[in-house]
């Protein structure tokens, strides 16, 4: 699931100003030094004010492309945020800009892939969107084979559909990349964002390993609005409270790497936003409890300023789970999120499991890059 929040009038007046913006920041921004680890942002547009930072990142995935009547397509008033992404790469040679199609709540997938058909018109589409754009790949984001929570279409053939659907799509990125002299090192990229647990009961994990250059692992949203207890929505490791096979990150990377995934091709996720939750049992500070209803997503700088041991809320720390939580015992609200002590701890584990690096939800989320300079401080 994605939890998306509207941007700033003053982020979209600052937008405007980002070409001179990009102009001068080009010749004050430092190219980092280089590590094994890779930083990949989810972005749905970009904020002037980090351009200071655009030398940590490793890619950003634009958010979203979208199926419509079987193609891949940007809708007009998106193609301006794309392109904002794009121009950075004058700043950051060495990034690469990949177009991610989907997000929760799109459909159009299950049909697209049910049939040889029209399996090579969203794939030729894709590969032709990719390089019309001059972007660097593709990220698909269907949120999920076989399943409709969201409210999409599914199929019981979507775990044999999703297989050759990617399939289709690394054939159409390879023959498109070579008649634009992208191949090699240099060729289109093919990634997905995808969950885990029973989210990915109908994807053949190991069938689709071979067409993907990475994984970006969805490890947030564990607990949300249609969960039963409170939790931690992106928590490392199992909390002493959490139920039976309670989804956490660990628990993903063990099932992603026993299905024949190698380390180095997973991302595990972070998130830039916290979920809050209403009318909670107060039974331990509200964690892993029943809640009357979703509060909503509160962006860290919001977090920040007026919930972290603010307004009555107290910050927690979960040791079992290295992840934070606040609960305000007054008015029964929970908030789980990110934070620098447990970003420390994610950048600690995929050290110590040899991953592929960080992803993050999402770019504007978090417009001083506070939690993005702890990733990289974290993998540098």
């Amino acid at each position: 699931m994605r939890k998306c929040f509207l941007r700033s009038p003053r982020q979209l007046i600052a937008g405007l100003l980002l070409p001179a913006t990009l102009l001068a920041a080009s010749l004050a921004v430092a190219q980092p030094a280089s590590s094994p680890y890779r930083i990949v942002g989810y972005a749905t547009g970009w904020n002037p004010q980090q351009t200071k930072d655009v030398g940590k990142i490793d890619t950003l995935i634009f958010a979203f492309a979208h199926p419509k009547d079987g193609k891949v397509v940007i809708a007009p008033g998106d193609v301006k945020h794309l392109q904002d992404l794009l121009a950075l790469k004058a700043i950051n040679p060495k990034l690469k800009v990949e177009i991610s199609v989907g997000g929760w709540s799109v459909g159009g997938f299950s049909e697209a892939a049910s049939t040889e058909a029209g399996r090579k018109l969203f794939a030729d589409s894709a590969a032709q969107l990719v390089a019309a754009q001059h972007a660097d790949g593709l990220d698909v984001d269907w949120e999920y084979p076989g399943h409709h929570e969201s409210g999409i279409k599914s199929s019981p053939q979507d775990r044999t559909n999703y297989t050759l659907l990617l399939k289709a799509i690394r054939t159409s990125l390879d023959s498109t990349g070579a008649a634009n002299g992208r191949s090699g090192a240099n060729h289109y990229t093919l990634s997905v964002a995808i969950a885990d647990g029973p989210f990915v009961d109908d994807i053949d994990i190991g069938a689709i390993n071979p067409y993907l250059d990475w994984f970006n692992l969805m490890t947030y949203d564990f607990v949300n609005a249609m969960t039963p207890t409170t939790g931690h929505h992106t928590g490392l490791h199992p909390s002493a409270l959490i139920k039976g096979d309670g989804r956490t990150t660990d628990r993903a990377v063990r099932q992603f790497l026993a299905a024949g995934v190698p380390p180095e091709k997973l991302f595990i996720g972070a998130a830039l936003y916290g979920r809050e939750f209403a009318d909670v049992n107060p039974d331990h500070n509200g964690l892993y409890q029943t809640f009357g209803h979703y509060q909503g997503g509160h962006n860290w700088p919001e977090l920040k300023q007026d919930y972290i041991n603010k307004q009555g809320f107290v910050r927690y720390w979960d040791a079992d789970a290295q992840a934070p939580w606040l609960w305000n015992a007054k008015t029964r609200h929970f908030i789980s999120y990110d934070d620098p002590q447990s970003i420390a701890a994610k950048m600690a584990f995929i050290k110590s499991q040899h991953l592929g690096g960080i992803m993050y939800w999402e770019q504007t989320a978090d417009p001083t890059d506070e939690l993005l300079d702890d990733m990289w401080k974290g993998l540098h």
